[in-house]
């Protein structure tokens, strides 16, 4: 398997947890539209309703932050980026991932591996009443750390085919409307 094959199983992995996320942003709003509805109709409210939220929240935003990287709609200072070449974008992203992206991914991963991995040992709870077991919230940052660290590892890869001229890579961007 030659490197842009890895990248594009990466991307695939990326795809896959992206799918997850846009699906937890349809669950969470009927979820919370739900939620909602009991309350105010029954007058019956669970901890671990309004905690099933955040955690798919935290899905949301971690496990589609490496599909939003593929997708290059991460957002950026885009100052000098809109300003510049293609081979300019290429440059400053092989910089920004291997100043930035990479080694901030690698400590984050050190940091909340132990944090998740004592509460499944612990099999620690909310302390709300009616909450919820917490390390798969918990799960979910070294997790989405992790995908973050790896589609930034293809990226990376993809930059710099594109800079030897491997492959061709997107380097449009839209900044967004203000």
């Amino acid at each position: 398997m030659n490197v842009i094959q890895i990248t594009k199983a990466v991307d695939g992995l990326s795809d896959v947890f992206g799918f997850i996320a846009k699906w937890l942003v349809l669950l969470a709003c009927l979820v919370s539209a739900g939620n909602a509805t009991i309350r105010y109709l029954l007058n019956y409210s669970s901890n671990g309703w309004l905690e099933i939220q955040w955690y798919m929240f935290g899905g949301i935003v971690f496990l589609g932050a490496a599909q939003t990287l593929r997708l290059n709609e991460h957002v950026r200072v885009d100052l000098l980026y809109s300003n510049v070449s293609d081979r300019a974008r290429l440059w400053i992203d092989i910089v920004g991932f291997s100043l930035f992206l990479l080694p901030v991914m690698t400590y984050l991963i050190y940091l909340t591996t132990p944090f998740f991995l004592n509460s499944f040992r612990l099999q620690e709870t909310s302390s709300n009443a009616g909450g919820l077991i917490l390390w798969p919230i918990k799960l979910v940052l070294p997790l989405g750390f992790v995908l973050l660290w790896l589609q930034g590892v293809a990226e990376l890869i993809k930059r710099i085919a594109g800079l030897a001229g491997i492959v061709k890579v997107d380097t449009h961007y839209e900044a967004p409307l203000q």
